[in-house]
């Protein structure tokens, strides 16, 4: 009788298995629509149902959430509905752009020094291990320093601190799979190193790097918002969720909490959507997890 109570259908789509399916399918749906606010955000502002984010309201005074204005405005004169859109656009194209650079620089370097090995491998073990070692937004913060404010220099003081990781996870992948019969077989028949990467190594090597793509997207978020925070992001104009939530300091003591609720709430669920996608990624990635539950 217990057996039977263990195997129905009923208990088996509790399980956490399918839990975490469903919280991936959450966070897809989350993510898809800050994606799709990213991209319709311009084309609100040029049909005109919403104000421009860097236009300042003829009279300046902050007002609260209204019909007119839905988030309400900021001390400067900001609509900070536009400006909560239009800082999904800035943060996705930023994190996109700042994973794709960590992602295209790490895989080709853990793919060369795990199959080839020797001086290279230790060298680029022992930069990318002291690289590691650092936090992620101090070392962000430290190159925001060097590279001054600007999307694309966001970018860069992002990726660099998540090259390691990608370098780190693919060259453990595959430093395990170059001695497996099929490669070793390759390199028998005289297969070119090339190939050898490209049509054995890397499928396998891939394969977990959706995951920590998704993850260190989330991540990167915070890390932007943090650095706009402090004034080391994007431009002091741009609508960024970090420059609005430093902006909005100076205003909480006088009551005006709008302006530090709404793009801090976004910020926020943007990341748990992302955790959610990564978090369920995984389940598919690593059958063990599913094996452990």
């Amino acid at each position: 009788m217990a057996s039977n109570k263990l195997r129905s259908p009923k208990l088996l789509n509790h399980s956490p298995a399918n839990l975490s399916i469903r919280l991936m399918w959450v966070g897809v749906g989350i993510t898809a629509v800050f994606i799709l606010i990213a991209g319709l955000a311009p084309l609100f502002q040029a049909w005109g149902w919403i104000q421009s984010p860097t236009e300042l309201l003829s009279n300046p005074i902050h007002h609260p959430p209204s019909a007119e204005h839905w988030f309400g405005t900021t001390r400067q004169g900001y609509d900070v509905f536009s400006r909560t859109l239009f800082g999904s656009q800035a943060a996705l194209k930023v994190v996109v752009l700042a994973t794709l650079m960590s992602l295209l620089i790490g895989v080709p370097l853990g793919l060369a020094s795990g199959y080839l090995g020797g001086t290279l491998d230790r060298l680029l073990l022992f930069l990318m291990d002291a690289i590691y070692t650092l936090p992620g937004l101090l070392l962000s913060i430290t190159l925001a320093f060097v590279v001054g404010r600007g999307l694309v220099n966001a970018a860069i003081a992002l990726s660099i601190a998540y090259i390691p990781q990608y370098y780190r996870i693919v060259r453990n992948h595959t430093v395990s799979i170059k001695t497996e019969l099929y490669v070793e077989a390759a390199q028998a028949m005289g297969a070119s190193t090339w190939h050898v990467l490209s049509r054995y190594l890397f499928a396998n090597a891939i394969q977990s790097v959706p995951v920590l793509f998704t993850l260190n997207a989330a991540d990167a978020i915070l890390i932007l918002g943090s650095l706009g925070f402090l004034g080391l992001g994007l431009p002091e104009t741009t609508p960024e969720w970090g420059n609005d939530l430093r902006q909005a300091l100076e205003a909480l003591p006088t009551g005006i909490w709008w302006t530090a609720f709404f793009p801090g709430m976004t910020m926020t669920l943007m990341v748990v959507g992302l955790s959610m996608l990564g978090e369920g990624l995984n389940e598919f990635v690593n059958p063990k997890l599913r094996q452990n539950r």
